[in-house]
């Protein structure tokens, strides 16, 4: 009788948690390395890239797993903390083989790949693709009306072929639910061509907080591929901070063409973040803090405070102003904490219960006083105020953790290898009965 095993298709993998024997997790799942062969041959899984808590990706070998189940997989012996680099003769399934357009053998209909369909050989802990689920039609706006099937790895070719203008939908639909910070790190790991193809799928807000958690070369070579159209309201929905450290490692010409493209007020911002120092509380600031008006009360505190696209060191503090409510504001009285906010009457004053005492950050004040002031008020933002006593902005903890942490710790894994050093294992897509 033959030995049924179970197949799983991969989008039901994304992001899923990886354990060792012990039951500790290791990290999550981000991408299955595949090595294509020749013929009509399926595809050998040769391992899984993982990511651990230090946002370092690793290669754990398909022999080390010994199970797939119940939205989690378990793996077995030492893991290699080695960071994982893809190899020529690899393709990673996430990255490089959904969305791809095919076609079928048996009627030359082009196809694209929604899903792909993985098994146990039988008796063994080898892993191959098997099945691929696909879409008839063309691509573009109407795709998703076309008929879909599942079909052999066999009955489908042009997975080894370099495809230009390769969608992205389905890629993005198994990472839907990542923080932007983890979808950075997958657009970081992948082929340039991939990358851009990817930037190019998401909408203005949600390219706008990846690029944040980018690498600045990767910002940098994203925002040179979109038309300048859309480069500018990338820039746009950008924190005003950022957008201004991506547009200077731009060159001088296309920075004032992207600046020109921009909406006046939102320009203006950005380039009077770009006129102070870098490593200053003016370079550090953010244009776009909570402010009040002495008259507000607690009440519109509180809902200026709820706003989901606020991040919680913004939210963590609201700033009490004379006119005009934008930064430059009118004279800057001072903040309310959020904890006050929630022991007052709602419709107490924040003029009553405004913190007067601390005292404000002039905008050349350098990095080093910028983190002792954080530390010494314990604040996790921090007003700038001019020598006029407008508020221009407030520096927050984020940012200047960006500018003491090392430039490349975006990338670096921070915590280091484990003491189980590098040599545990074999080096990932070897196995001990070879490739």
């Amino acid at each position: 009788m033959a030995v049924v095993t179970p197949r799983i298709f991969v989008s039901h993998l994304s992001g899923i948690a990886v354990f060792d024997p012990n039951g500790d997790q290791v990290g999550r799942l981000r991408d299955l390395v595949a090595l294509l062969r020749v013929g009509d041959r399926p595809p050998r899984l040769l391992g899984l890239v993982v990511e651990v808590i230090s946002r370092r990706r690793i290669f754990v070998p398909m022999t080390r797993v010994t199970g797939v189940e119940s939205g989690q997989i378990v793996t077995t012996g030492v893991v290699n903390m080695r960071r994982f680099e893809q190899r020529a003769s690899e393709t990673l399934v996430f990255g490089e083989l959904l969305d791809r357009r095919v076609r079928l053998v048996e009627t030359g209909e082009e196809v694209t790949v929604l899903d792909i369909g993985i098994t146990q050989l039988p008796a063994r802990r080898d892993w191959e693709i098997d099945k691929v689920f696909v879409r008839r039609g063309k691509g573009g706006a109407l795709r998703r009306k076309g008929e879909t099937l599942t079909v052999e790895w066999s009955a489908v070719t042009g997975f080894s072929l370099e495809e230009h203008g390769q969608g992205a939908e389905n890629l993005l639909a198994t990472f839907e639910q990542l923080r932007p910070a983890d979808l950075a790190g997958v657009l970081h790991h992948l082929t340039p061509k991939r990358r851009a193809e990817v930037a190019a799928a998401l909408d203005d807000d949600r390219l706008a907080d990846v690029m944040e958690e980018l690498p600045e070369d990767d910002q940098v070579e994203i925002i040179g591929k979109l038309k300048d159209e859309r480069a500018a309201d990338v820039l746009e929905a950008m924190d005003p901070d950022d957008a201004a450290d991506l547009l200077s490692e731009l060159p001088e010409d296309e920075k004032e063409r992207l600046l020109t493209l921009m909406r006046p007020e939102e320009a203006a911002d950005v380039r009077r973040l770009m006129s102070y120092e870098e490593r200053t509380a003016g370079g550090l600031m953010t244009t776009e803090p909570i402010v009040l008006r002495p008259d507000a009360t607690v009440a519109d505190a509180l809902a200026r405070v709820r706003d989901p696209d606020l991040s919680p060191a913004l939210a963590a503090q609201v700033y009490v102003c004379r006119p005009p409510d934008e930064t430059p504001t009118g004279k800057y009285l001072g903040l309310v904490h959020f904890q006050r906010l929630l022991r007052d009457p709602p419709f107490t004053l924040v003029s009553f219960i405004v913190d007067t005492d601390l005292p404000a950050l002039p905008p050349d004040t350098p990095l080093p006083e910028v983190t002792s002031y954080l530390a010494a008020y314990n604040m996790v933002a921090a007003p700038v105020v001019d020598e006029g006593g407008a508020l221009l902005g407030a520096v927050t903890v984020d940012d200047v953790l960006d500018h003491l942490l090392p430039d490349d710790w975006r990338e670096a894994g921070l915590h280091g290898r484990t003491a189980t050093g590098d040599d545990a294992v074999e080096p990932h897509g070897k196995t001990a009965d070879g490739p």
